[in-house]
């Protein structure tokens, strides 16, 4: 059987789950209140991080789940997206709007990843 493995856990969730080769990080949120470019900026760094704790990198992102407060964000966290993911390991992603846990919050990233 497959062994799960939850790492940065309080009783409410997990930063990051494994399964075996699998990665699971929970919703990825940033400051509230900064621009969606700093919120994305921001969120990308704590993915970079998580993975790295967890064996992996952005090159072995298999999915992404992005959530925008509020669809004008699109094209700035584009910007932001499209000079993080590593050239040729482009993920499947979907995007769309939401309302996030706080009005402040403009960006929310899920991330599904294998390990190295």
């Amino acid at each position: 059987m497959t062994e799960i493995k939850r790492m940065k856990s309080s009783d409410r969730m997990s930063q990051i789950v494994t399964c075996g080769e699998v990665i699971y990080l929970a919703g990825q949120v940033a400051s509230p209140g900064s621009s969606v470019t700093e919120q994305t900026t921001l969120i990308l760094e704590q993915v970079d991080s998580l993975l790295a704790e967890a064996g992996s990198d952005k090159e072995h992102v298999l999915q992404a789940i992005i959530w925008l407060s509020d669809m004008e964000g699109f094209a700035e966290m584009n910007a932001v997206w499209d000079s993080w993911v590593a050239p040729g390991h482009a993920p499947a992603r979907a995007c769309g709007g939401a309302a996030l846990a706080t009005p402040d919050y403009k960006v929310e990233i899920i991330i599904t990843a294998r390990k190295k």
